[in-house]
């Protein structure tokens, strides 16, 4: 089931749950661009091919705010507020330890080894890495877990899942990056919360904010969100 946060003539914005992956890979796996391009055929009643552009990826076991474009013009356009670095994006993120800090902003050095398809990030520039910030924030904890809100300032393969490790903090679920158990459905306690943008075509700021899935653990922290 598609669940639509955003609609118009240029954008589509979807909630991405866990396990779906936002373009064709390896596995052959049906992709979510697939399925969306589907629902626009038959709600549109389109005669032939429907376009639709993919602007950026979510890794496949996390969650949350996907944006395709519906036309040729917002997705030339969304490539280049990407590029530039004008969509900013939340992240919340569910882990194993507290940090030492309330709240901080953390710089790394990022290497992605393609064979194994993760990330290390390391303190000190080294050769092939790419700096990698985010600024993460406590919003609340329960007995064993922890729920920060991370904002991202640079877009590196897996930065969350390696910097977060990197400073001890496991996401649950994450057994690529330290978690010591997968999560049942395959997914990691990771969510594409929040997106703030220009729109491409009409010059509007978008707010769009994506539920956090239907679990125990997230149903615990939903009242601490804003």
């Amino acid at each position: 089931m598609i669940k639509i946060l955003h609609e118009d003539n240029h954008l589509i914005v979807i909630n991405k749950a866990c396990g779906d992956i936002v373009q064709g890979d390896a596995t052959g796996d049906a992709p979510m661009s697939d399925h969306v391009k589907a629902w626009l055929k038959e709600k549109y009643n389109k005669p032939g091919d429907v376009f639709l552009g993919v602007t950026h990826r979510l890794d496949r076991p996390t969650s949350g705010i996907v944006i395709f474009a519906r036309t040729s013009k917002a997705l030339a356009r969304m490539n280049e507020l990407f590029r530039e670095g004008n969509i900013r994006k939340k992240y919340l993120a569910v882990v194993d330890k507290l940090p030492e800090k309330q709240t901080d902003t953390l710089k790394h050095f990022i290497v992605r080894n393609e064979k194994q398809n993760k990330s290390y990030a390391h303190d000190k520039q080294v050769p092939n890495a790419k700096e990698a910030r985010l600024t993460y924030s406590v919003l609340a904890s329960s007995d064993r877990f922890h729920l920060l809100e991370i904002d991202l300032h640079t877009g590196r393969h897996h930065q969350i899942r390696a910097q977060l490790a990197a400073i001890g903090c496991h996401i649950k679920g994450d057994m690529k990056y330290g978690f010591p158990r997968s999560n049942p459905d395959g997914g990691i306690h990771l969510h594409a919360y929040k997106a703030e943008f220009t729109h491409p075509v009409k010059q509007e700021t978008l707010h769009i904010t994506a539920p956090p899935p239907d679990d125990v653990l997230w149903n615990f922290f939903r009242a601490s969100l804003v």
